[in-house]
């Protein structure tokens, strides 16, 4: 813990919250799959590697409905951010079929 300047009004909602260094790092993934019940959103994050025929999910998250909400609108306002800031999202218009085209043909190196 650091130590505080007596001058500066603390925050007594302050949250301290600790990144270790594994997570840190993160993890790749390119598809997300959602679940839900009457009391929680399930999150599976998954890395689909072309030409494979099985996926990983790398990180499941667990959430309230109200949290859920809350990260809709946090992802929302982030989103704009980003747009503001670098221009528009592309979106494909056409929607892709499951595995999202990585079942196709493979690329030459």
């Amino acid at each position: 813990m650091q130590p505080t300047d007596p001058n500066i009004p603390q925050d007594p909602n302050a949250i301290n919250i600790e990144l270790s260094e594994a997570i840190a790092e993160g993890e790749y993934a390119n598809l997300a799959m959602i679940a839900h019940s009457s009391s929680e959103f399930v999150i599976d994050f998954i890395r689909l590697m072309p030409g494979l025929p099985k996926a990983k999910v790398k990180s499941r998250v667990i959430l309230t409905p109200e949290h859920a909400k809350r990260l809709l609108s946090a992802l929302q306002e982030n989103i704009e951010r980003f747009e503001q800031t670098f221009g528009p999202v592309k979106v494909q218009n056409d929607t892709p079929s499951y595995p999202m085209g990585f079942g196709g043909t493979m690329g030459e190196a």
